[in-house]
């Protein structure tokens, strides 16, 4: 192929994008696709847990069984993320016939278009194309991610070229890789157990994405922004470690295991968690599963939920003269079960901020809970679903109310309940 590409920004919202598998590729391709508001049909036999939480969530179809044509029946896009060229190169044939553009993850020659690398800053969005080579385009998408992070560029400014001249060379110096086939000559054989924020993938700290684009495998959880995803290296290996509550799940061990694995293989491991790795993430498990191993371990600390989520439906956990306190508890083992570790009575008496996390299922034992010890029904309470995302859902209420309004209003994990008087503090 050796016309340039036409550079496009495709406006999806609405429109139906037909995805075709439901792996690790199309993992990694259908958030964007959702970010943008596509309508997105998504055909294959199976799905990993992370597509299948999206399914559940209603966020996009499913039809659990092989490609047929008439599954391109009013698409705008196709999106072939399978490994079998045969049923790729069907796929494309199709999407040809028809006049739909065709990104095909198996063979970008035969594709009628791109996925670009991708990094978003605000209400910016960069792709670069870098001639068929992924790894340029990488490292020159990086390179801006880099500039933008520092501030706006200003034009013939002496800052704006010595950056400039950065990325020029960052671009230059691709083909330099070191251990394990990565950039900058990093070490191979380790882990870094990454706090991906509360959701919103511009939350990630700025070593977390550092070390994410410099990742050989990446062990997610459902909870991780799913753009994070998108910008990973095309040979990065995607390992989907969801944990949908209540449902299908990867037992801890496995997960354990492949950090250790992959790690004493001589790979760079990312493990990537949703919110930070030690509240409620099991990250310690997994520190000490590569020690026991000799595997060396970085830990990022992450935006944790339980703050920024109260923080974007408007509550403080904290205010001046209303709570001088917040206790963060699990809710995912009932007040009365012997396996609970918490001590819902003193709670009760507590004149602080309760967030709980992990409590939809229970929620109505907690809140009854929390009433016999004395905590007052008329205490202001709220619950915030997928806080500082695109889809985020409050509900106000009262500790009496919370749990029968949640359930009518058909909230759904994520969510993060609390509890207090601060739930009111910046009502006007």
């Amino acid at each position: 192929m050796t016309a340039n590409p036409y550079p496009l920004g495709l406006r999806l919202d609405g429109r139906r994008v037909v995805v075709v598998g439901g792996g690790a590729v199309a993992t990694r391709r259908v958030p964007a696709l959702l970010d943008a508001g596509a309508d997105v049909l998504l055909v294959a036999p199976e799905l990993t847990p992370a597509l299948r939480a999206r399914v559940d969530a209603g966020r996009l179809h499913w039809v659990a069984r092989r490609f047929v044509p008439a599954d391109l029946d009013g698409a705008w896009l196709v999106q072939v993320a399978i490994d079998d060229p045969a049923a790729a190169a069907s796929v494309s044939a199709v999407a040809a016939e028809r006049r739909i553009f065709c990104v095909r993850a198996d063979d970008r020659t035969a594709a009628t278009a791109w996925t670009p690398a991708v990094t978003r800053h605000g209400p910016v969005t960069v792709a670069v194309l870098g001639g068929g080579d992924p790894r340029r385009a990488m490292t020159v998408r990086d390179a801006i991610r880099d500039l933008l992070a520092v501030g706006p560029l200003s034009d013939g400014s002496a800052a704006a070229q010595s950056r400039s001249d950065a990325a020029t060379g960052a671009a230059s110096a691709v083909g330099t890789t070191g251990a394990a086939g990565a950039p900058g000559g990093r070490q191979a054989g380790r882990v870094a157990l990454v706090g991906a924020g509360p959701g919103d993938a511009e939350l990630i700290t700025v070593k977390g994405w550092r070390l994410l684009t410099e990742a050989d495998v990446v062990v997610a959880d459902r909870l991780v922004p799913g753009l994070l995803l998108d910008e990973l290296r095309p040979d990065v290996e995607l390992v989907d470690a969801s944990k949908i509550p209540y449902g299908p799940s990867r037992a801890q061990e496995e997960i354990n295991q492949i950090l250790v694995d992959r790690a004493l293989a001589g790979a760079f491991v990312v493990r990537l968690k949703g919110g930070d790795p030690y509240v409620f993430g099991r990250g310690g498990e997994e520190l000490l599963a590569c020690a026991a191993a000799g595997v060396p371990v970085t830990v990022v600390p992450g935006v944790t939920s339980s703050i920024a989520a109260p923080a974007a439906a408007g509550i403080p956990v904290t205010h001046r003269a209303v709570a001088h306190e917040f206790t963060v508890v699990s809710g995912h083992v009932a007040p009365d079960s012997p396996a609970s570790l918490v001590r819902w009575d003193a709670l009760a008496g507590l004149r602080g901020t309760l967030v709980i996390l992990m409590g939809l299922k229970n929620l109505d034992a907690i809140t009854a809970t929390l009433i016999a010890h004395g905590r007052s029904p008329q205490t202001p309470a709220a619950v915030v679903q997928e806080g500082t995302t695109g889809a985020q859902r409050v509900l106000r209420s009262t500790l009496g109310e919370v749990a029968a309004e949640t359930l009518a209003a058909d909230l759904r994990p994520p969510a993060v309940v609390v509890v207090g008087d601060v739930v009111a503090a910046l009502n006007s």
